[in-house]
């Protein structure tokens, strides 16, 4: 069971936002971004590269099951994927630096509302102490008994992705029947594919754990740059992991604005580099690495508004026994579990950013309406929305009739729940 919070969480470096809207765009991963706005040329991209790499793994029976009956547009109760980015160091970009065992590092989850119209991504902290299952390594083929307490990201040395995903789906009560996990090889890879990702730092960083300083201002970052931004904890925020998660959403969505903008898109030698350095960079459950799940999952996503697309932090509390560790802080905990296995539409508008963002003060200020329904004009979804979590009204009716339904209000997440809408511009706070 997940524990109760002992104490109030410290709110260093978070920063209260305005309820305005920029013109930024957002996503879950790098290692997604292709497919999730590639559309047409997905298809011919997804099935060469997935050909050119091979390599999946299984997940446990159950979510397997449910992957290979059915359609990742119509899973009842919307579709969830476990994206995993893993920090072993042996064979990658030339490092010396010897680590035992893969720990995940990253560990986001990804909801897509059944009507298509919200996604939500989650990330856990890897310093959270959960509850693991029994796994067995799939390499080792050491057996680990169940824990009902360790850190997440031991999770990954235990059983590989599958004990991931069994891990994050005893603590959210969520069925995950798709994962995948990018190493560090594929963050650099796919920065370099598009030119470099442009972020911007409200205060300078210093970090020489990871030899990253920047001042601040605008930055293009590629190759080591950006993994040494996406690793960066000493120099954001507070200096924790909780801190490191707000400032890897700033890269992530400057990374998508990148990819739809410059005629990314319409260059088909950057697409098929863009997807080669995801897709050749990952090890895919095996429901996932099908083409026709590729595509269906960029469909169901093109068209989204990005204001219906939120970053979340699964909400903790501080170890009172250990400042390195956090626990689950349960309530809210509770509250976000029950709105994802109940599909709920939700917003963030009374939330914080995170412990190393703030708004960017370039962002727009247009307020946001407080009616919580959508506009009923049966038009394809602005990528300029407001943030308000509210999806477009659909048109419905036989013969092109053009009657329109009016999206249901949004439900507010606790406010001690920190993230942001993807339609918000945002900029890292180092320390």
């Amino acid at each position: 069971m997940p524990h109760a919070p002992r104490r109030p969480l410290a709110r260093h470096g978070r920063l209260r936002r305005h309820r305005g809207w920029g013109t930024a765009l957002g996503l879950v991963a790098s290692a997604l971004a292709v497919v999730l706005v590639s559309g047409t040329s997905v298809a011919a991209i997804a099935g060469a590269q997935l050909a050119a790499a091979p390599h999946t793994v299984e997940l446990s029976s159950d979510d397997q099951d449910t992957a290979k009956t059915a359609d990742i547009t119509a899973i009842k109760g919307g579709a969830n994927i476990l994206i995993v980015g893993s920090d072993t160091r042996i064979g990658q970009f030339d490092s010396d630096e010897k680590v035992e065992g893969a720990r995940n590092d990253v560990t986001i989850l990804v909801h897509i509302s059944q009507d298509h119209q919200q996604l939500t991504a989650v990330s856990f902290p890897r310093d959270l102490e959960v509850p693991i299952p029994a796994c067995t390594n799939p390499e080792t083929g050491t057996t680990y008994p169940a824990s009902d307490g360790e850190l997440l990201n031991e999770s990954l040395g235990h059983g590989g992705l599958s004990c991931v995903v069994d891990t994050v789906e005893n603590l959210t009560g969520l069925t995950i029947p798709y994962a995948g996990l990018i190493t560090f090889d594929g963050v650099v890879s796919m920065s370099n594919a598009v030119g470099g990702v442009d972020v911007c730092v409200a205060k300078p960083i210093d970090d020489t754990y990871t030899g990253l300083q920047l001042s601040a201002g605008q930055h293009t970052l590629a190759g080591q740059d950006a993994l040494a931004f996406l690793r960066s904890r000493h120099g954001v925020g507070d200096s924790s992991d909780l801190a490191r998660i707000s400032s890897q959403q700033v890269f992530l969505s400057a990374l998508l604005r990148k990819v739809t903008s410059d005629g990314t898109l319409s260059n088909p030698v950057t697409l098929y580099k863009l997807a080669g350095a995801a897709l050749g960079n990952m090890t895919l459950s095996d429901g996932l690495a099908q083409t026709r799940t590729l595509v269906g999952l960029a469909s169901t996503l093109r068209g989204m508004s990005t204001a219906n697309m939120l970053f979340v932090q699964y909400p903790v509390v501080d170890d009172p026994q250990d400042s390195a560790h956090v626990l689950v802080s349960t309530d809210p905990a509770h509250a976000l579990n029950v709105a994802l296995q109940e599909d709920r539409r939700t917003s963030l508008s009374d939330s914080t950013t995170g412990r190393a963002s703030e708004e960017s003060p370039t962002a727009g200020s247009t307020p946001t309406p407080s009616t919580g329904t959508a506009p009923s004009t049966g038009t394809a979804p602005s990528s300029q929305s407001p943030a308000t979590g509210t999806a477009p009204s659909s048109s419905t009716g036989s013969g092109g009739s053009g009657t329109t339904t009016t999206a249901p209000s949004a439900t507010p997440l606790p406010s001690s729940i920190s993230g942001q809408a993807a339609s918000e511009q945002t900029c890292t706070v180092g320390n």
